[in-house]
C-alpha cells in the first residue's frame, strides 16, 4: 500500500554541488540525463553529486543523507527527500547524495559508490563556513542499501577509496554520528539474497567478497555512535542485520542504540502511517540532541 511521501523544504531553489571537478575516478559509466521512474527513484547516473536542502532556522549542524535501492537505483522520493525535509524542521542542513551505481559499467566496479560518499562528506566539511555549520557536526543518514553505503562510509573512513584529487580530500571522511535505517549489513550467508549483494559482488561472489563488503566485518574502535532501526517483519534485509551491527559495535566499544518494531516491512522511510515504524523519528531526534545536532 502507498502512503503521502512528504516533499523535502528549503530556503530557495537547491544548489546542486557536482562531486568531482571533472570525471569520477576510473572512468566508464552511463551517458546522458539521470532516469526518474514513476515513484522517483532515479538511475542513469552519470554525475554524481549532493544537493543542498538548507534549514530556515540553522542549529549548525549538517547530515549526509543516502537513499537505499539496492545499487540499481536511488530512492529520492521516498526516503532521501522527506528525510531532507525532516532534518530541515529540526534546524540540521540536509546534503542529499546522489550516488554512482555499481551495475551502470564504471571502470572502478563496486568501489564507486563509496568514493562518492567519502568525497560528498570531505565536500562538506570544505563548504561548512559557507552554508553556516559545523565541520565537526556532519553526520550520515542511510536507508536500505543506502544504509550499507553510509555503514561503509562510517567504518572504512580512513581507508581512501581513491586518489586525492585536491585539498578537500585531507580533509576527514568520518561522520559524527551515524543512523543505519532498515540497513543491508552483512554480504555473507544466509544473508547474501539481496540485490546489494548481487550489485557489488555479482552472481557468484566467493566467500572473502562477501566478507570484505559486509559492514559489520569492519566495524572497530573508533567508528562514528551508530543508531540503527529496523523491523522484525522486513522482507528484504533479513531483521539479523541490525543485531549483527549492534553486537559488532558493543565488542568494538562503539556506542550504539538500537530500535527494532514488530511491523512495518521494508522501506518504510520516515515511517509507515498505521505501523510502529512512525515512532523512530523521535527516538533519532532525541540521539541527535544528545549529540549536540539540534538545540544549540
Amino acid at each position: 500500500m502507498a502512503w503521502p511521501v512528504a516533499r523535502a523544504r528549503a530556503i530557495d531553489s537547491n544548489e546542486v554541488i557536482a562531486l568531482w571537478p571533472d570525471s569520477p575516478p576510473g572512468g566508464g559509466g552511463p551517458r546522458g540525463a539521470v532516469a526518474t521512474d514513476r515513484k522517483g527513484a532515479v538511475s542513469n547516473v552519470a554525475s554524481p553529486c549532493i544537493e543542498v536542502f538548507l534549514p530556515r532556522r540553522p542549529t549548525g549542524s549538517a547530515v549526509l543523507v543516502a537513499a537505499g535501492g539496492g545499487y540499481k537505483r536511488i530512492e529520492m522520493q521516498s526516503e532521501a527527500d522527506p528525510a531532507a525535509g525532516w532534518l530541515n524542521d529540526r534546524g540540521i542542513a540536509a546534503f542529499v547524495l546522489r550516488y554512482r551505481l555499481p551495475v551502470e559499467g564504471w571502470n572502478d566496479g563496486a568501489i564507486v559508490s563509496l568514493q562518492d560518499a567519502q568525497r560528498a562528506l570531505r565536500l562538506m566539511r570544505a563548504r561548512a563556513g559557507r552554508y553556516g555549520f559545523d565541520s565537526d557536526l556532519v553526520g550520515a543518514l542511510g536507508f536500505s542499501a543506502g544504509g550499507h553505503l553510509m555503514g561503509l562510509l562510517s567504518t572504512g573512513f580512513g581507508d581512501p577509496s581513491y586518489a586525492a584529487i585536491d585539498d578537500v580530500d585531507a580533509l576527514a571522511a568520518r561522520p559524527a554520528a551515524t543512523a543505519l535505517i532498515y540497513p543491508v549489513i552483512s554480504l555473507e550467508p544466509p544473508y547474501d539474497k539481496t540485490s546489494t549483494r548481487r550489485s557489488l559482488t555479482g552472481a557468484h561472489p566467493d566467500r572473502a567478497a562477501e566478507a570484505a563488503w559486509s559492514v559489520d566485518t569492519h566495524v572497530r574502535q573508533g567508528c562514528p555512535a551508530m543508531f540503527l532501526v529496523q523491523a522484525e517483519d522486513d522482507p528484504i534485509s533479513n531483521p539479523e542485520n541490525t543485531r549483527l551491527m549492534a553486537a559488532a559495535c558493543q565488542q568494538a566499544n562503539v556506542p550504539v542504540e538500537m530500535h527494532r518494531f514488530a511491523t512495518g516491512g521494508h522501506g518504510f522511510g520516515m515511517g509507515k502511517p498505521g505501523t510502529p515504524t512512525t515512532e523512530w523519528p523521535a527516538f533519532y531526534e532525541a540521539w541527535l540532541r544528545e549529540r549536540g545536532f539540534i538545540g544549540r
